[in-house]
């Protein structure tokens, strides 16, 4: 577990984490960015508004995130049945041709 120092709206926070300190340090750079950037467009909006309403958006993203991959990994167990399907079509196919290949060729010895 490494530490890292991070600077949000002002404010120091030192925080304990096992992620990439480059990758923590990013977050807490776009956060701290967008939590300033409501603040200078609202100059009556505080720092805990501010704060909540990036949580709101954050969580909203992560929601939709949350159901994009769940349709995806629905798509893609759908994909994997047809695929089975397919390859049980092919097998099926195949075995019914070679069959008929017997077939005709027995017919063709027969005369």
């Amino acid at each position: 577990m490494e530490k890292i120092r991070l600077m949000i709206a002002g404010e120091e926070y030192n925080l304990s984490t096992d992620n990439d300190l480059d990758y923590v340090e990013a977050l807490g750079a776009e956060l701290n960015e967008k939590i300033n950037t409501l603040m200078n467009s609202n100059t009556r909006i505080s720092v805990t508004q501010a704060a909540i309403v990036t949580a709101l958006e954050y969580a909203d993203a992560a929601k939709k995130g949350e159901a994009t991959a769940e349709n995806l990994r629905t798509q893609i167990q759908e994909y994997l049945e047809d695929a089975a399907r397919a390859r049980t079509d092919a097998e099926i196919s195949k075995r019914e041709a070679e069959r008929l290949a017997k077939e005709l060729a027995s017919l063709k010895a027969g005369n």
